[in-house]
C-alpha cells in the first residue's frame, strides 16, 4: 500500500483524468466523516461543493452500506450517476429471499437489543447493521452480538466494521460485484474506488490493476487497496486534484495540433 500522493499515485490519477474513468466512493468515513449518531452524517459544506463539481467532470457512483434512499438523500444536488446501497446489494430489484433472511436475523437480535444497553439495530430491509458504538463495554457487547447471530439458520454473511456488525445475505451482491457491473454499464475504461471500511475490501480485492485503482481512507497493512490517504480530512484534497487534472486533460485535448509549414515549391 502506497501513499496516493506519491509519484506513482499521482501518475495513476493523471491517467484516470485523461480517460473514461468512473469514480466510485463510499459515503460514511469517505465522503462524510464518521459521527457518533449515524443520522447526523453529512458531507462538510466544502466537500459538498467539490463533490458537485466532481460529478460534473466525471461519471460518478456512490456505494454505501446505507440504504439506497438514505444515502441518496445525503448527496445534495450533485449529479451522481449511480447510487448503490446496502454494501452493493441494493440496486432496486432485490430478491424476496434477502428479506426473509433478514427477518430471521432480526428476530434473534431484537430481544438482545432490548436487554443490552448500547445496541442499536439499523434495519435496511435487505441488510442489517447492529451498532454498538454507545455500549460501555464494546468488546463484550460485540461478542454477545456475534454469539446471537451464530444461532441464525438462514445463510447470512457477518461483516464486522467500526463498532458495527453487518448482517448481509450470502447471495447478495457485494461492493466488488457492483464495481464490475458499474464498469460494464458505464463502458468505462477504468474505475477509481475510494472507501474506508471492511465491506470496501470486496472492491479493493479486484485484481485488475490495468483498469482498477483502490484507494483506502486510512493506512492499513491488512487492506488490499493499492493506495491510501491518511484520513477522511484528505478527501477534499483528492477531489480538488481530480477536478484540476480533468480540467488540464480537457484543455490538452482541445488544443489544436501545431502544424509545421512545409517548403513551398515553385
Amino acid at each position: 500500500m502506497k501513499s496516493l500522493w506519491s509519484i506513482e499515485g499521482l501518475d495513476v490519477l493523471k491517467r484516470a483524468a485523461a480517460s473514461k474513468t468512473l469514480l466510485a466512493f463510499d459515503f460514511d468515513g469517505t465522503l462524510a466523516p464518521i459521527v457518533a449518531e449515524r443520522h447526523a452524517a453529512n458531507m462538510s459544506p466544502e466537500t459538498r461543493k467539490l463533490w458537485q463539481t466532481t460529478c460534473l467532470a466525471y461519471p460518478t457512483a456512490v456505494l454505501s452500506g446505507r440504504g439506497r434512499a438514505d444515502v441518496a438523500g445525503r448527496l445534495g444536488d450533485a449529479h451522481v450517476k449511480y447510487i448503490v446501497g446496502n454494501h452493493g446489494a441494493e440496486w432496486g430489484a432485490e430478491s424476496p429471499q434477502f428479506e426473509r433472511a433478514m427477518n430471521e436475523a432480526r428476530a434473534v437480535l431484537e430481544p438482545l437489543a432490548r436487554n443490552t444497553p448500547g445496541i442499536d439495530i439499523e434495519d435496511k430491509r435487505f441488510t442489517l447493521a447492529v451498532h454498538y458504538r454507545r455500549a460501555r463495554l464494546k468488546a463484550a457487547t460485540q461478542r454477545t452480538i456475534l454469539q446471537a447471530l451464530s444461532t441464525v439458520s438462514a445463510r447470512v454473511r457477518i461483516i464486522q466494521g467500526k463498532c458495527v456488525v453487518n448482517v448481509v445475505p450470502v447471495n447478495a451482491l457485494n461492493k466488488g460485484d457492483s464495481v464490475l457491473e458499474l464498469r460494464r454499464l458505464e463502458g468505462a475504461a477504468g474505475v477509481v474506488f475510494v472507501g474506508d471500511d471492511v465491506t470496501d475490501e470486496d472492491a479493493f480485492r479486484i485484481n485488475q490493476p490495468q483498469w482498477f485503482t483502490g484507494i483506502r481512507v486510512g493506512r492499513s497493512m491488512a487492506s488490499a487497496a493499492a493506495f491510501f490517504i491518511r484520513n477522511q480530512g484528505e478527501i477534499d484534497r483528492l477531489l480538488r486534484l481530480l477536478i484540476s487534472l480533468r480540467s488540464d486533460s480537457t484543455r490538452e485535448a482541445q488544443r489544436p495540433t501545431r502544424q509545421h509549414p512545409g517548403r513551398t515549391r515553385r
